[in-house]
């Protein structure tokens, strides 16, 4: 595929980081992410807004501020793990009481958190949910291009994760804090991002990542919103290159 992208508008939210200036800082010198506030999500409905946990609240927040006046457009929304959070309790009281609440239920699927906010917006674009382990966000980003490819004028991309609960805190992989962002992208054949992906051999120059301190989520976001001309990211024997022209 090939498609270059350019970012019309990003959003991002951690406790204590909710503005652009202070990621900007934050990316300049990571450090430690702490507090358990949650974003307040005014621009929903109460009565849907109240449904939603933090890590809902977290990514639905991005999305309304990364659409602020624009046009309706497809939507993908990427998280790793999701709700487990909310999974975790269901299966919990699954086990204790037999049965689980059908409402809660409907909040812990996958796109529950697109399908609240295409609902809450009336809007009927088409929208995907998806995971792909340590290679979420690239994916997702994978996907929009392919959207963009077919014709869309624009295509949201919402990331976001949080610490697993207990039992599950060793599958995190530097998973520190609740964290999301999103990006509205269009393409831009002659000024755009490209990226494109090889299998790591003895010729490949080590990839670059980022501190432990900085979840790979937010060092992919860290370059999009820079003018660095390249980031390399290696996972198992592959390694993702973006760059700039």
């Amino acid at each position: 595929m090939d498609c270059r992208f350019s970012i019309n508008a990003w959003a991002a939210w951690a406790p204590g980081l909710t503005d652009q200036a202070a990621w900007l800082d934050w990316f300049a010198a990571p450090c430690v992410v702490l507090g358990d506030e949650m974003p307040a999500l005014t621009e929903m409905p109460a009565m849907m807004r109240r449904r939603v946990e933090r890590l809902g609240r977290a990514a639905l927040q991005v999305a309304y501020r990364a659409m602020q006046g624009a046009a309706p457009c497809p939507m993908v929304f990427a998280s790793r793990f999701g709700d487990l959070q909310r999974s975790v309790a269901l299966m919990k009281q699954l086990a204790l009481e037999g049965a689980v609440s059908p409402a809660a239920f409907s909040m812990s699927v996958h796109n529950a958190f697109a399908a609240l906010f295409s609902i809450a917006r009336q809007d009927r674009s088409n929208y995907a949910a998806i995971s792909a382990g340590a290679e979420t966000a690239e994916c997702a980003f994978i996907e929009a291009m392919g959207l963009l490819d077919e014709g869309a004028h624009e295509v949201l991309v919402v990331c976001y994760d949080e610490p697993l609960p207990e039992p599950l805190q060793h599958f995190e992989h530097g998973m520190s804090f609740p964290r999301a962002f999103a990006c509205r992208i269009a393409r831009d054949d002659a000024n755009g991002i490209v990226v494109t992906t090889r299998h790591a051999d003895t010729a490949t120059p080590k990839a670059i990542d980022a501190p432990v301190t900085m979840p790979s989520d937010l060092t992919l976001l860290r370059f999009l919103v820079s003018v660095a001309p390249t980031y390399l990211r290696g996972v198992d024997d592959r390694v993702w290159h973006w760059a700039r022209p």
